[in-house]
């Protein structure tokens, strides 16, 4: 895999979220995403926008720590459902969301980028918000598990 970096790119000239886990294939961030405390995302260092443009081992990577993700966010947050996504069409740089849902967020059972179904919970987004400690270990640890050497 060339390193390549494209300036324009908000992926390539910052880091996405709170950094949680640098490997030399990919970052781990946490996304400041107000109605959705544990928010994360999965990305590729180098700027491509498929998974098929990487090497089969780096595929590899990527998909294991998306699973160690889902499993330290369903170990903390409790969600009803992880939501797992990989669009790249507002931002074609390799990244996975990974998004744990509630029954009572703002866009259940829709995806977080449709309109909203409700008002947010104040409770319930504080509740989670005190999770964060918590699941940034979490992430940490499962990637940990996984082998994914930072």
């Amino acid at each position: 895999m060339s390193a390549s970096v494209v300036p324009a790119c908000e992926l390539c000239a910052g880091d996405g979220g709170e950094v949680l886990w640098q490997h030399p294939v990919f970052r781990v961030v946490l996304v400041d995403e107000a109605d959705y405390p544990g928010f994360c995302r999965v990305i590729c260092h180098e700027h491509v926008k498929e998974m098929t443009d990487l090497a089969p081992a780096q595929r590899t990577l990527m998909a294991n720590a998306v699973w160690a993700v889902e499993a330290a966010l369903r170990e903390v947050m409790q969600p009803e459902k992880v939501n797992l996504a990989t669009l790249g069409n507002m931002t074609p740089h390799l990244h996975w969301h990974v998004i744990p849902r509630f029954t009572d967020d703002r866009h259940f059972p829709s995806p977080v980028w449709a309109e909203p179904r409700r008002p947010a919970d104040a409770a319930s987004i504080a509740a989670r918000r005190a999770l964060l400690p918590q699941l940034r270990e979490a992430v940490r640890r499962q990637l940990d598990a996984a082998g994914l050497t930072a």
